[in-house]
């Protein structure tokens, strides 16, 4: 009789949980993808809408301090997967917002190269986080000093898998003020890349520890972030703080993040 090496076959419990984790992965962006399929595909994206999207009041009319991230689906078919996310900041008294976005084409860290609340290439933009009057006027030249410090921003710095990104350069940002309390969502592919090359180091909030191999894969453990596993940029998690599951292509389904 031949027997089998008890260690080579995975129990059936560990082989149900691999299952579940591949259908949690794969079905979400399959609906994503049916999502994408279905809808509006006829404005080429060159024309698509980039207008303000009505989601911050005239700067003159705000004259206190206000810092905005916002993120929105990416461009053409790579929306199923991925949004892209920016910082919109204004000190007290500024008459004009100051967007910042970090972008595949022309200098990687671009100021004001669009609308502060515009939509993106049509789609419209979603709330990420916020803060006003002496908290975010406490924020802002952290967030300033972080940009300006940010080391991958020469030509060619750019990779919109695994990294770095728009979001990784968001993520960067953020990690200079925790005390905004906030994480991009689990669709803002690129936020788990390494942008300080550490492999483990504390989550962007400062609330966790998060572990990752050059953005390919990697766990997040913190209040703010929760709890998040990523596969080759898609990730899957569970938001206790503010309760909510979170899946790659449809993004958070349960409570608003703010």
């Amino acid at each position: 009789m031949h027997h089998h090496h008890p260690s080579l076959v995975p129990k059936a419990p560990v082989r149900r949980l691999v299952l579940l984790v591949l259908l949690l992965l794969v079905v979400p962006i399959a609906v994503s993808a049916g999502k994408y399929m279905l809808g509006d595909r006829s404005v080429s994206w060159q024309s698509a809408d980039r207008s303000s999207a009505g989601l911050l009041p005239p700067a003159a009319e705000h004259p206190e301090a206000l810092i905005r991230v916002f993120a929105a689906r990416t461009v053409r078919w790579r929306g199923i997967f991925a949004v892209h996310s920016w910082i919109v900041v204004k000190p007290a008294g500024a008459s004009r917002y100051t967007r910042y976005d970090y972008t595949a084409w022309g200098d990687p860290i671009r100021v004001n190269g669009f609308v502060a609340d515009g939509r993106w290439f049509g789609d419209l933009p979603q709330l990420i986080a916020a803060a006003d009057g002496e908290e975010a006027a406490a924020m802002i030249p952290k967030i300033e000093a972080a940009i300006k410090s940010y080391k991958l921003s020469a030509y060619g710095d750019y990779r919109a898998w695994p990294g770095p990104n728009s979001n990784t350069f968001v993520a960067a940002a953020l990690a200079a003020v925790p005390e905004l309390r906030t994480t991009l969502p689990p669709t803002a592919i690129g936020k788990d890349y390494p942008w300080d090359g550490g492999w483990i180091g504390l989550t962007p909030s400062g609330t966790g520890i998060r572990a990752t191999l050059g953005g390919y894969a990697g766990l997040t453990l913190g209040w703010i972030e929760g709890i998040e596993v990523n596969v080759l940029g898609a990730v899957l998690g569970v938001d206790v703080r503010r309760p909510a599951i979170k899946l790659p292509g449809l993004g958070r389904i349960g409570l608003s993040p703010i």
